[in-house]
């Protein structure tokens, strides 16, 4: 059995941060590659486009949400307006 420190860094270990493991120099390095081959004029468009993408996912996932919540709140009003809606055939 292993002592309980050896443990402990052990976890530490397998559980890095993406910027734990990319110092300064390598983050530069990649955006001084990405600036080379897209160019400074594609870039600005690109991220565009992620912005873009990134708002239709959100507004995907609030619509989502929204129609789970009206279920549910119609799943809950359903019940008492059905039992007070009941009348006698004459």
């Amino acid at each position: 059995m292993l002592p309980v420190s050896l443990t402990s860094n052990f976890s530490d270990m397998i559980q890095p941060t993406l910027l734990g493991v990319l110092g300064t120099n390598e983050i530069i390095i990649i955006l001084i590659i990405v600036l080379l081959l897209f160019g400074g004029k594609k870039i600005p468009e690109l991220m565009r486009g992620l912005g873009r993408g990134m708002r239709e996912f959100n507004d995907a996932k609030n619509n989502v949400r929204r129609e789970i919540e009206d279920g549910i709140n119609e799943k809950d009003q359903k019940p008492t307006s059905s039992t007070s809606s009941t009348s006698t055939p004459s």
